[in-house]
């Protein structure tokens, strides 16, 4: 499968470990400029493993990650932030102590284009009006609405999101996947790893299966629907 657009990451043989066990075993995929790109497969595939060895939290790795041409293996982790890369986890990790206003401005600019304040609020306007409230007294998807907007507005300009729907209402899942749509035609780079498949294919363009460590099949948002059947066989549906 061929692109003519800029590629933005590329990982070739990407090994990665937790301690003594070995969770990446040559995984291997790449991403456009610009696009929106999904990673799915069963619970322990080595979804959200991927993500943490992209952004240097898990150490113990060898293969190659490059993004923008820089060397993600030999970047330490605190630098990572700085080449546009941000991660949003599935736990959110908001700040209990904090409050909106004091979540969204409390990590630094990184670079440059970054949102401000109205952008970000008028990308999720449940936030707007909030600033003085708790941020772990909001909503479940008022948090994960948050912890996105905290991340745009450092400047980051390729999103990691990992299971931003999980245990959210139908009604915000939809609010999210606005964002997401609007997000891409802004021009960000995203992968999301998501098990909402209608969500997913509301602003995907490809989508990689993983099990096993391994990337194991890739698939365009065209093929979906006819391609079903083996991808519901790769999740075990």
């Amino acid at each position: 499968m061929t692109d003519s657009r800029e590629r933005r990451l590329e990982l070739k043989g990407l090994h990665s470990w937790y301690g003594e066990s070995h969770v990446l075993h040559g995984t291997t995929l790449h991403v456009n400029r610009g696009e929106v790109v999904t990673i799915l497969g069963r619970n322990g595939a080595g979804k959200t493993t991927t993500m943490r060895t992209i952004m240097g939290i898990v150490r113990k790795r060898k293969g190659e990650a490059r993004l923008d041409g820089h060397d993600l293996i030999a970047t330490p982790p605190h630098k990572v932030a700085g080449l546009g890369l941000g991660y949003v986890p599935e736990e959110r990790g908001i700040f209990s102590s904090l409050n909106v206003a004091e979540n969204l401005t409390l990590p630094p600019v990184v670079k440059s284009g970054g949102m401000g304040l109205d952008d970000i609020y008028e990308l999720f306007p449940n936030l707007e009006g909030r600033d003085k409230t708790v941020g772990t007294r909001l909503s479940g998807g008022e948090q994960q609405m948050l912890a996105m907007a905290r991340i745009l507005r450092t400047g980051a300009d390729f999103i990691l999101l990992d299971e931003p729907t999980e245990g959210l209402a139908p009604v915000i899942v939809d609010e999210i996947a606005k964002a997401l749509v609007k997000l891409k035609a802004l021009g960000l780079t995203i992968i999301l790893v998501e098990q909402n498949l209608k969500f997913a294919t509301a602003s995907a363009d490809r989508h990689y299966v993983m099990d096993q460590g391994q990337v194991v099949d890739e698939f365009t948002n065209e093929r979906l629907v006819s391609d079903m059947a083996r991808i519901n066989a790769h999740l075990g549906v």
